[in-house]
């Protein structure tokens, strides 16, 4: 069974990376280095889990 997508809030997201800081995870986006985000009318923030999935998956290491 496939989980249904859902979308994020920035809090999520930072636990699910651990307690990555807001500031860090701001800075990320500046570089270019963040997940896609998707932004609200409001102008807050949110991301796909898919798409937090397949940015982690891109930075998994080769060994």
């Amino acid at each position: 069974m496939s989980r249904r997508d859902e979308l994020l809030t920035v809090p999520e997201v930072l636990a699910e990376l651990g307690g990555v800081s807001r500031r860090t995870f701001y800075r990320w986006r500046e570089l270019g280095r963040a997940p896609v985000c998707v932004q609200l009318p409001n102008l807050e923030l949110r991301v796909w889990r898919s798409d937090l999935t397949t940015w982690l998956d891109s930075r998994r290491e080769t060994v």
